[in-house]
């Protein structure tokens, strides 16, 4: 409800200033834990998503254990919660993440779809609100159900352009892609321990581990991404939280297959962050900064010319 209707009803009402460089923080954290999973993300606002799993391999490819595993990692580090839906669309996923919410899980596995969407109410659809909603009421259409007894040429003289969508969500047909419109800056992973690391050498190990998962991840990048710098961040157990990082050197151009991928120096980086800080260490992330290809070879190209001149 609005504010001014809030006051209304409480007059002994706090309001609390709104913290966006916060929001804005959390919600990079939380982009961060996605991309572990896939890299075909597609931003909604600051606290909401799409994400495309359906060539993901991890969590035996199920798409409801991966939205599982993606909400308890963010309440494991980031102390809140998040609500998931799991379909074989845009439109469905969106209807099932509003459904069990707060803190909840919805999944409508493909061979629900019809019967899920015949009792599926219209103002749940994207884009219904209430005066759509009032006059699909006044013509009989309640459900989706309803809403699939018109025909599309009826449903567009009713609704205008938005009864083709409409056609289609009442059978829940939504063959929109899920959108990265966004470059990405960086490529990271993260591990969180079940228990506080206090030997560096066992915490060696784990930034061997992490290395091994980085350089798979990189594969799916690296036609359309090359490095620039690598990166160490280490979470303390007081979550407190610091971040190593350095260009790539002469050294690295000996590293095989690519240039960044030096585990030794991923060590290093590793050790000097964990020596800020006389504490256990909750959380170890090895990470890459991104440039795409196709500005890498624009740079070269302007510099070619540069020299001629």
């Amino acid at each position: 409800m609005s504010s001014a209707r809030a006051l209304s009803l409480c007059p002994d009402l706090i309001f609390l200033r709104p913290n966006f460089p916060l929001y804005k923080s959390v919600s990079a954290e939380m982009h961060e834990i996605f991309r572990r999973y896939t890299d075909q993300i597609q931003p909604l606002s600051l606290d909401e998503a799409y994400l495309d799993v359906s060539g993901v391999t991890l969590c035996q490819g199920s798409a409801t254990l991966i939205a599982e595993s993606i909400r308890s990692a963010v309440h494991n580090e980031l102390k809140i919660t998040v609500s998931a839906g799991v379909a074989p669309n845009k439109f469905l996923a969106k209807v099932a993440s509003d459904w069990n919410k707060p803190n909840g899980l919805m999944a409508i596995p493909p061979d629900k779809v019809a019967e899920f969407v015949a009792q599926l109410p219209v103002h749940k659809i994207n884009g219904v609100g209430k005066v759509t909603a009032a006059k699909m009421n006044r013509n009989g259409i309640y459900t989706c159900q309803d809403l699939q007894r018109y025909t599309l040429p009826e449903l567009v003289e009713l609704f205008g352009s938005h009864g083709v969508s409409l056609f289609d969500y009442a059978r829940g047909v939504d063959n929109r892609p899920v959108s990265i419109s966004r470059l990405r800056k960086s490529l990271s992973v993260e591990r969180t321990f079940n228990q506080d690391i206090s030997d560096l050498n066992v915490l060696q190990t784990r930034v061997e581990d992490v290395f091994v998962e980085l350089t798979n991840r990189y594969g799916g990048l690296q036609s359309r991404y090359s490095v620039s710098k690598r990166f160490v961040k280490v979470k303390f157990s007081d979550f407190t939280r610091t971040t190593m990082e350095e260009s790539l050197s002469s050294i690295d151009s000996q590293s095989k297959p690519e240039p960044w991928q030096n585990l030794e120096a991923f060590k290093r980086l590793a050790r000097s962050a964990v020596e800020r800080q006389t504490k256990a260490v909750r959380l170890i992330g090895l990470g890459v900064r991104l440039i795409p290809v196709e500005s890498e070879a624009a740079a070269r190209q302007l510099d070619l010319f540069t020299n001629l001149e």
